[in-house]
């Protein structure tokens, strides 16, 4: 499946915002996670009410144009309740937060196959599964880990149950 063209302005925006975007840290972070939350309570919303092709059309840009912009207009007004900004900046931080956690969802959407699993398993609960998969795969891209180094290593050699007695140490 070749990569779909998605909105190819709103998504040229968000690449040029993206980039300066992530110097924000936590407050991006913060945005990013809300628009994923809106972006995901819309589409599962769309699946209940049994338009599963619909959100695959919509996520592989195969949509009508009114479908497109209605669930659009629906994204941008959930994540405009959610931030809690009114006014020109509430639409502008929308204008370029939600290009960008779209444009994110829809590569992870097309690299993990997810379209392909959506049009062989039509059902309402694997749909609503593969949702919930693809807004992880979404959010371990948009925000990975920090580079703490934080790791588990393998448990090869048990702890003495007794530490050996040291020279010069009496207890």
């Amino acid at each position: 499946m070749k990569k779909p063209l998605f909105l190819p302005p709103l998504f040229s925006a968000a690449r040029a915002a993206g980039m300066t975007a992530w110097q924000t840290g936590r407050l991006f972070q913060q945005l990013a996670k809300k628009a994923l939350d809106s972006i995901q309570d819309i589409l599962r919303a769309e699946v209940q009410k049994g338009n599963v092709q619909l959100v695959a059309d919509f996520l592989a840009d195969k949509a009508l144009p009114a479908a497109k912009a209605l669930l659009l207009e629906r994204m941008a007004a959930r994540l405009l309740i959610r931030i809690g900004l009114r006014g020109a900046l509430a639409t502008n931080v929308v204008g370029w937060i939600l290009p960008f956690v779209l444009e994110r969802l829809i590569k992870v959407g097309v690299s993990t196959g997810f379209f392909e699993k959506v049009r062989t398993h039509a059902t309402v609960a694997d749909t609503l599964r593969r949702l919930d998969e693809l807004k992880r795969a979404a959010w371990k891209t948009m925000v990975p880990d920090a580079g703490s180094g934080a790791e588990v290593l393998p448990d090869d050699h048990p702890m003495p149950a007794q530490l050996p007695p040291t020279a010069g140490s009496e207890l």
